[in-house]
């Protein structure tokens, strides 16, 4: 990882719109490539997550102008498609996964259907939360809609970086009434606790399932959600739901292979994949109800990246903000 000077973004498209970043920050997403378990061919402009300033716009831009403060999402959408208008803007026709917003400027395209102006200029402790919304506190609350969290539920939480806390805080303003952390990190949990876990486990695989069978009387979660993307936290998140459960499964899946006839015998439900977050930027943020910026434990500036990614590759970091 490194940081290099390049041209600066511009306008490609008349839909899209150049933003100055007010602050960017690293996915555990970015881990895998890091890490070499997802190829790259050659070099890659990484980033994401982004919020900051309009400085341009193209001329079919209409919803946002320039000096709006926006937050965006991971994946650029028209919002006007089919799938976009039923609220899975991460499945649009016309869909754009971004990249290259660990930077100074980005483009983002379909500027209309992705940005989000904010009510006004935000106060800079409110940045966190807003950054946060370009994916982990969107992903994590897709994960627990698609789990139904609710009230009277159970919901167990596999993974405990930013897109399980982000959950756990989901489902806690969805009204679950037990919320179970796995989490062997006390940092972590002591953060689980305060966004709504209700209990912690610490096993791992099929005895953390076991665990939450014998927790809840042999019937398991009602919902759980998957933040993790491996092949154990899979099947943990299967084996730990009830009959007829729930599973949102969010994690970038890297070799997970379900088999059919196991999968056909548990009766679960799977729903997940890459969370339309378009759909949950919520006011709760500006109202000053949620706090999803706490997932930030080390913020660092932009020049700084390769010790952001070293940092969370070590899992001496949560989730890195980078400052531009």
């Amino acid at each position: 990882m490194r940081v290099e000077e390049l041209e600066d973004a511009k306008i490609a498209e008349p839909t899209d719109a150049v933003i100055r970043l007010a602050a960017t920050c690293i996915c555990g997403s970015d881990l895998w490539p890091y890490r070499g378990i997802e190829k790259l061919d050659g070099p890659a402009h990484m980033g994401h997550e982004y919020a900051g300033v309009v400085e341009q716009i193209g001329h079919d831009v209409k919803n946002v102008k320039v000096g709006d403060f926006v937050v965006g999402s991971f994946v650029a959408s028209d919002n006007t498609c089919e799938v976009c208008q039923a609220g899975y803007q991460s499945g649009c026709i016309h869909r754009v996964f971004m990249t290259g917003t660990q930077s100074e400027l980005a483009r983002i395209p379909h500027a209309d259907g992705t940005l989000v102006p904010t009510p006004g200029v935000p106060e800079a402790d409110l940045l966190p939360s807003l950054l946060a919304a370009s994916d982990v506190l969107g992903t994590g609350w897709y994960a627990a809609v698609a789990a139904e969290a609710g009230p009277g539920k159970t919901v167990a939480v596999v993974g405990d970086g930013a897109v399980g806390l982000s959950a756990i805080l989901a489902a806690k303003q969805l009204g679950a009434e037990r919320i179970i952390a796995f989490s062997r990190h006390p940092e972590r949990r002591a953060l689980a606790r305060e966004f709504g876990a209700t209990d912690i486990v610490e096993e791992r695989g099929d005895e953390g399932a076991a665990k939450i069978k014998e927790m809840t009387g042999g019937y398991g979660a009602h919902g759980v959600v998957e933040a993790v993307g491996t092949q154990e936290s899979m099947w943990q998140a299967i084996h730990a739901a009830r009959g007829g459960g729930r599973i949102g499964y969010v994690g970038v899946g890297h070799d997970v292979e379900l088999n059919g006839l196991d999968l056909f015998f548990t009766g679960v439900q799977l729903k997940g994949g890459p969370a339309p977050v378009r759909r949950f930027l919520p006011e709760l943020i500006w109202d000053r109800k949620i706090n999803p910026g706490k997932v930030f434990d080390l913020t660092l500036p932009l020049e700084q990246a390769a010790e952001g990614y070293k940092a969370m590759d070590e899992r001496r970091a949560t989730k890195v903000l980078l400052t531009v």
